[in-house]
């Protein structure tokens, strides 16, 4: 699949345009918090064909532009499952971070999907891996390629799990799972550049004690939750 990346917001959240290159066939992966990804998804050439909308998780810089994605393109939108409660607070979010200029209305969700989902793009088949810890229902879609984390994992960092909601036990589990995938596998996070799931193992300060349990090099490591 080709993957496109629109960093857009006061946020700089990283919003994807995901293609099945067989088919044309695309997927919007999280939204910013205003209308910036719809000028300029609208401004591509030729016209992308979206047909799903994925959302990784419901905070206020991956799903507060919901709205105004669904008046352009009218099409089904995912949400992970456990995800619903944090994402039902959009409409209060804004104040719950000091802004109430970013309090955003929910959107419609078509599809609430749960750890081991297939979603068909096309002729490419997205898999879904939740990953619950810097909110309930926080979850990645991947193929045989990529991996779009949202806020599981950054290039050195990890999301973070001190807001309300988060669950730093639940992020250890988590990043657990999620480095068990292959290796190779390129990341692309909600924020920052890419990386590959070996990278991160081999380097990131956040993952020493996944290091530890696989008997490899610790390098520099950040205690960051019990068991970490």
């Amino acid at each position: 699949m080709n993957i496109q990346c629109f960093t857009v917001g006061m946020f700089g959240v990283n919003t994807y345009l995901v293609t099945d290159e067989a088919t044309g066939a695309a997927a919007i992966v999280d939204t910013g918090e205003t209308e910036e990804l719809v000028r300029a998804l609208k401004a591509l050439d030729p016209a992308p064909d979206v047909q799903m909308i994925l959302l990784t998780h419901g905070h206020i810089d991956h799903a507060g532009a919901l709205t105004f994605l669904q008046a352009e393109w009218d099409v089904p939108t995912y949400l992970p499952t456990a995800e619903k409660p944090l994402f039902d607070t959009l409409p209060m979010q804004g104040r719950m971070f000091g802004m109430p200029q970013l309090d955003r209305p929910c959107g419609r969700i078509d599809h609430f999907i749960d750890d081991g989902a297939e979603i068909q793009l096309g002729e490419t088949t997205l898999r879904f891996l939740s990953t619950p810890g810097h909110t309930p229902g926080q979850g990645c879609y991947f193929d045989d390629h990529d991996i779009i984390v949202g806020d599981t994992l950054f290039s050195g960092s990890i999301g973070r799990t001190d807001f309300p909601m988060s669950d730093p036990r639940l992020a250890v589990e988590s990043l657990r799972r999620l480095l068990e995938l292959p290796g190779h596998l390129r990341v692309h996070s909600g924020h920052g550049p890419v990386t590959t799931l070996a990278e991160e193992l081999r380097s990131n300060p956040f993952l020493g004690y996944l290091r530890r349990e696989r008997g490899l090099p610790a390098g520099p490591s950040i205690q960051w939750a019990p068991g970490t």
